[in-house]
């Protein structure tokens, strides 16, 4: 078969397998080339052994990589929920990035392994065990917590929470990008209501990643220093109506407040808890909340003008070899800003200048449509030019890579 983009709305349909590969060994590439640059520098509290919930994709498969293909040479355990290939499709873009992970991995000389499953489940949770007991001798150095789902179970009722990305209190109208139609228009947000914005938080907030590192502290798994990061976003006031002040934006705040609860889980062990807020950049979450991708245009185009671009493996080398530890390198509120560059004034005096002008029939030109679209492809592994995508591929040879 021969494997072409499907789209629908801001949804990929399929993945090309090869093309996640290539995704991954460029990821490995930055960060490799950095460390021969000598830009980077493990430090004595750099972490050794890492668990990655969220592995396969985003923020959690760039942590991924940067801490194992960087000055530190982690071993890993990556947790991920993640369809292989079957009668009915080739698979998710997460199956292949881990089985790729692996091989690079392997090829390296270094550890990693692969725990596919829901993360909310308790049988996840023992595999979890079982595998820091073989493969780290018992004990963590870090977890990086970084799911992001739509949809939780109640683990007292097994009926799901759904999360609900929407503005409180108001409506709120603004452009959106359809990616299937490569065009710019409006839509109108409802507020939420109550029952929406209370499941939204118990989604995307910090009760999950809590319950987690107490599962790991009450089973003797979390080492002495014992360090464990999530993510975040704030953003500039152009998406606060339907992030920061919206559903999201109270999950995030929740996942914040959490915090405190795990840092004093830690303490025994001097160990620490921190929430790195990010810069904005296509992932398979953000392509999701309306009123964002025009932002993101506008921002891609200031920040490439200023050579400030980053993309989710930059982020993660700068935060786990240039940030971290540093007490110092932290907000008034405690928290790592790696969007700090985003939010430079510089950057977003070009923004401000630009994104009210945006409209229908302008926004290829005055934003940087095709980086984005092109980073939206290669997130599902399509859009690299050393790939070829006439090639036929067989099912039966993709069944035979495993994670």
């Amino acid at each position: 078969m021969i494997i072409q983009p499907q789209i629908q709305g801001v949804v990929a349909r399929n993945c090309h397998p090869y093309g996640c590969q290539a995704a991954v060994k460029d990821h490995i590439k930055t960060v490799r080339a950095l460390v021969q640059s000598n830009a980077l520098a493990a430090k004595e509290s750099t972490p050794k052994r890492v668990l990655i919930l969220g592995a396969s994709s985003g923020f959690g498969l760039a942590s991924r990589i940067a801490l194992m293909f960087g000055p530190a040479a982690a071993s890993t355990i990556g947790v991920s929920f993640e369809r292989g290939p079957s009668e009915k499709g080739v698979g998710s873009a997460g199956w292949y990035n881990n089985v790729f992970v692996k091989e690079e991995a392997d090829a390296s000389g270094l550890t990693t392994s692969n725990i596919i499953g829901d993360a909310f489940s308790e049988d996840v949770r023992q595999r979890v065990t079982d595998t820091i007991h073989r493969q780290f001798g018992g004990k963590v150095d870090m977890v990086v917590y970084s799911l992001a789902t739509g949809v939780r179970p109640d683990p007292k009722t097994g009926e799901f929470w759904r999360s609900a990305i929407k503005p409180i209190g108001k409506t709120v109208s603004g452009y959106s990008i359809d990616l299937e139609k490569q065009s710019l228009s409006l839509m109108t947000l409802p507020p939420a209501t109550e029952q929406e914005m209370d499941e939204t938080i118990k989604v995307m907030g910090g009760e999950d990643w809590l319950h987690w590192m107490s599962f790991l502290s009450e089973n003797a798994l979390l080492a002495e220093g014992c360090s464990t990061v999530s993510y975040s976003y704030i953003g500039p006031e152009h998406t606060h109506d339907i992030y920061h002040d919206g559903t999201l934006g109270k999950a995030k705040i929740d996942l914040h407040q959490t915090r405190a609860a795990i840092n004093t889980l830690l303490t025994p062990l001097n160990g620490h808890a921190d929430v790195a807020v990010c810069k904005a950049l296509v992932t398979k979450a953000s392509v999701f909340i309306p009123g964002l991708t025009p932002y993101l245009l506008v921002l891609y185009k200031a920040m490439k003008a200023q050579g400030l671009h980053e993309q989710c493996i930059e982020q993660m080398v700068r935060l786990f070899y240039q940030k971290w530890p540093n007490t110092d390198d932290r907000d008034e509120d405690g928290l790592i800003r790696v969007d700090d560059w985003e939010l430079s004034d510089e950057v977003q005096h070009a923004v401000n200048d630009i994104l009210p002008l945006l409209n229908p029939d302008n926004f290829r030109e005055l934003g940087d449509f095709d980086g984005l679209y092109q980073e939206f492809l290669q997130l599902n592994g399509f859009g690299f030019d050393d790939v070829d995508y006439q090639t036929e591929i067989s099912l039966d040879a993709l069944k035979a890579l495993r994670p």
